[in-house]
Parts: C-alpha cells; sequence; structure tokens
C-alpha cells in the first residue's frame, strides 16, 4: 500500500512535462502553424534543420503536417536516410483525424502515439513512432453507436503487421435507467501477424480478451466506472485484472481530473498490456535486450525455454548443433540474435499479482499532466512508467511539451537514469515575441544498428535541435 501511495503523490508532484502530437492525449483546440530553422547533431555528423509543421482543425477535422529537412554541413547534400522510400514521402501527413478519442465515432490516420484498446489490460500506451528512424503511418477507428460499439487499430498501413479490434454491446441501453443503460460487455482481438518482417516465418502472436464495465455513478461532475478484464495470449498463458476508474469534474471546467487503479492476477506465460509502448522496439530485438526484460518482471530461464530458443534458431538456418542445452550456459553464446518478444514468454514460469494506477490532470486546459505506473508484488525491478504533459500554446513567454517511458524500474534514481530501456522527448521555448521562439528539442530514443554485434542490436540515440521557431495559432475554419 506504502508503494501505491508513493506513485499517486509522484504523478501529483513529479508527473514531468506532452504535445498532442507526441502523446496521444486528448489535444488542444485550434490550429496552429509552426516552422523553424535549426541545427541538430547526429553521430558527430552536423546538420542545419528546416521544418514545417502545421496543425489545422475545421470543426471535427483536423490534420497535421511534418516536413523536416536535414541538410549536412560537410557533404553539401540532404540526409538520404529520410528520403529514400516511398513511405518517407507519406510520412509527411502526421496525421489525419475526425473526432477525439471518445467521441461517438473518432479516426485518426499517422502517428498512434498512445492507443488503448478497450480497458488497456491488452494494449496500452502503443505507440508506432518509438523507432524515431522508421516512424509508421497507422489508423485508427472508433464508433459508438450506443447499443454497440467498435474500436479498431493498425499500426501500419505500408505492411500489415499489428491489428487490433474491440467490439462491445450494451444489452440495457434502450432502458430509462440513467446509469444502467451504460453496463457493456466486450470481446478484444489483437495479433502481429510478422513480428520479424520476414514473410518465410511463422511466428505471429494473437491475444485475445473479454471485459465487463458496470458504471456506479455517471453525472457531469462525477463519473465512476468498475470494470474487468480476462485476457488469453494463444498458445501461453491468461490474466484476469479488476480496476475502478474515476473522473471529477468539480470547476465546471475549471479543473478536471482522474485516476484508475487496477488488481492484476498474471498467470504463467502471460505478461499484462503485451503490446504496450515499448512494443515496436520488443517485438523484434535481440535475445539480451528481451531476457532483461522479462527478468525485470518477474521471468526466469528454464531448460525449456533453451529448447524452445535451439528449436527456433535451427528453423531459421542457425548452426545449433554446438549450443548448450543448460539454459544459464546457452545466454552468452546467442545473447546478440535477434528474437522475438512472444520466444521467450515460457520465462513467465510463475503465477504473479501486481498494480496498475493511472492519474490525470487538466488545469484550465492550460496545464496537463498524465500519468501510468505498473508493477508486480515482489519484484524489485518490474516498474514501468509512462508521462506525459504539456502547456497550452495561450500561455505567454513559455513553451513546453514532453513525454516519458520506461521500464525496469526499482527506485526513483531508476526513473531519473536514461538508458537502453528509456524513451523521451522534451520540447522548451521561450517567447521572444508572441510568434517567434527560441526552441530546444531533446529526443532520447533506441535505433536498430546492423554493425553491432553480430547481427546488430538497438543502441540509445540522443538528439539536441535547437532552432528558432515561428508558432502561430488561429481558430481554424
Amino acid at each position: 500500500m506504502k508503494k501505491i501511495t508513493w506513485i499517486a503523490v509522484f504523478f501529483l508532484f513529479g508527473g514531468g512535462l506532452v504535445f498532442s502530437q507526441w502523446f496521444g492525449y486528448y489535444p488542444y483546440e485550434g490550429s496552429a502553424l509552426d516552422a523553424g530553422l535549426g541545427m541538430t547533431w547526429i553521430d558527430n555528423q552536423t546538420y542545419y534543420t528546416i521544418s514545417f509543421h502545421p496543425d489545422i482543425g475545421f470543426g471535427k477535422f483536423g490534420i497535421g503536417l511534418g516536413i523536416n529537412l536535414l541538410y549536412n554541413a560537410d557533404t553539401g547534400h540532404i540526409r538520404s536516410q529520410d528520403w529514400n522510400s516511398k513511405y518517407d514521402y507519406a510520412r509527411i501527413l502526421r496525421y489525419l483525424r475526425y473526432g477525439h478519442k471518445g467521441d461517438r465515432l473518432y479516426s485518426r490516420i499517422g502517428a498512434l502515439d498512445a492507443e488503448r484498446i478497450g480497458h488497456g489490460f491488452i494494449m496500452n500506451f502503443y505507440n508506432n513512432q518509438l523507432n524515431y528512424e522508421e516512424r509508421k503511418l497507422g489508423l485508427t477507428l472508433d464508433a459508438d453507436l450506443g447499443y454497440f460499439g467498435f474500436e479498431s487499430l493498425t499500426n501500419n498501413l505500408g505492411r500489415l503487421e499489428v491489428l487490433a479490434g474491440r467490439g462491445y454491446f450494451r444489452p440495457l441501453y434502450g432502458s430509462q435507467i440513467p446509469v444502467l443503460k451504460n453496463f457493456a460487455v466486450g470481446a478484444s482481438y489483437v495479433t502481429d501477424l510478422d513480428p520479424d518482417s520476414w514473410r518465410k516465418t511463422k511466428d505471429g502472436i494473437a491475444e485475445w480478451g473479454a471485459d465487463v464495465e458496470f458504471p456506479l455513478v455517471k453525472s457531469k461532475l462525477l463519473s465512476t466506472l468498475l470494470y474487468a478484464d480476462y485476457a488469453k495470449i494463444l498458445d501461453y498463458g491468461s490474466g484476469q485484472t479488476v480496476g475502478l476508474r474515476t473522473d471529477f469534474n468539480p470547476l465546471a471546467n475549471v479543473l478536471q481530473c482522474g485516476f484508475a487503479v487496477e488488481r492484476r492476477f498474471l498467470g504463467k506465460e502471460f505478461v499484462a498490456s503485451y503490446f504496450g509502448p515499448f512494443y515496436e522496439i520488443l517485438r523484434q530485438t535481440t535475445v539480451g535486450e528481451v531476457w532483461k526484460f522479462y527478468e525485470s518482471i518477474g521471468g526466469k530461464p528454464s531448460n525449456y525455454l533453451a529448447e524452445v530458443l535451439n528449436a527456433y534458431f535451427k528453423s531459421l538456418g542457425y548452426d545449433v548443433t554446438l549450443l548448450p542445452e543448460d539454459v544459464n550456459a546457452l545466454l552468452p553464446y546467442i545473447s546478440d540474435w535477434r528474437v522475438n518478444k512472444e520466444m521467450l514468454l515460457p520465462m513467465m514460469t510463475e503465477k504473479r499479482s501486481g498494480w496498475y494506477a493511472e492519474l490525470y490532470l487538466d488545469f484550465l486546459r492550460i496545464v496537463r499532466v498524465m500519468g501510468s505506473y505498473q508493477m508486480v508484488d515482489k519484484q524489485d525491478n518490474s516498474g514501468m512508467l509512462h508521462l506525459g504533459a504539456g502547456l497550452s500554446p495561450s500561455i505567454p513567454f513559455l513553451a513546453l511539451e514532453a513525454s516519458y517511458d520506461k521500464w525496469g524500474i526499482g527506485s526513483f534514481k531508476d526513473m531519473r537514469k536514461l538508458d537502453y530501456r528509456s524513451v523521451a522527448r522534451i520540447g522548451i521555448g521561450y517567447k521572444i515575441t508572441p510568434y517567434l521562439l527560441f526552441y530546444l528539442d531533446y529526443l532520447w530514443y533506441q535505433e536498430w544498428n546492423d554493425e553491432l554485434g553480430d547481427y546488430g542490436m538497438y543502441q540509445p540515440r540522443e538528439r539536441f535541435q535547437p532552432r528558432l521557431a515561428y508558432r502561430y495559432n488561429f481558430s481554424g475554419f
């Protein structure tokens, strides 16, 4: 209980500092034109940057573009890695949306920064922009038709990878009972058809779930929802969660806040929010990195796991004849080999329980803070953190937006350290005039490097991007 109290205090006073295109939290209304000149450094190379980022809203519709040109100061050429495929040009469209998440009809094409299906027990804060150099163009479509509705998502319109959907039914919707008419039952299915991008291998992963939600209170000032979820990873284990979500609007849109708390019961070979904020990295990376991730949430090696890995690598044509059968002796040989997140699920050899907490705060639509934290009981390094916040563009002198994700947290010191378990984006600007800003973008992200190890691996990258920006906010059309 002390840990849960500490989590709530941290969210309230240390929630960090995300703008709509980064975080996926409901965006500020209106439109903005953002353009700038600056510099950035990548692999000890200096680039001049030219950026053009308009956000235009008209009614329910919104569109955002993102054009970034990096001019190499040494070679005199535009950075070719950013424009070497047709898909790079398609990513000029940052997003095209109708409505907002939670509306009767909502759709978004482009960047999916923090997507959730249902209550998040299967997919929570999923981000298709995590690999900064290979950002994807995704699609979400949600509809609430009263008696029934659905949520749907695909992470990549360039090729079929992650597909997600949830349908729900409100059997009492036609009744006159104010609260009970929102009682709902739902079913979800999420799959990754090809985690390793090799069509010749059959390595897809799928998870299905069922849920029920029961509104206890629903009014303009207060709404409270009790819910329960069951999820099953095909060919592996299952888990359950029971949660309570409460939203407050005590000061007539001056202050809005809410929280959710869940108690989770996790079976063998099961992981809550399998499709989480780090999925785009963990879906296909080195054995060593996936191994560390599962160890952090209570996973343990076994000789059965060694058999699974030997069989997997043999199916890919690797020479496994000299590999040891003992799992502890095996790891040093294969730690930098590529593997799917699914292949190491047998590390979860024991049942576990844990907590999930979430908090958001919106003051006058000027300051917004949101965070979530999850952990496994009696597992010191099981903490996973998601933070995001932003200041309204209408605030004078200062512009600020940021997001931060990290897994493997055991203490507050771990939260403050950026490493291979972290992704962070921070933008700070000083408004020289109402429309002219000196702006600094800081990015800490993970990038695949084919030259590391025998088969390549992810490594942390750091970018500082100072720029002089012109930002004009207008009301739209």
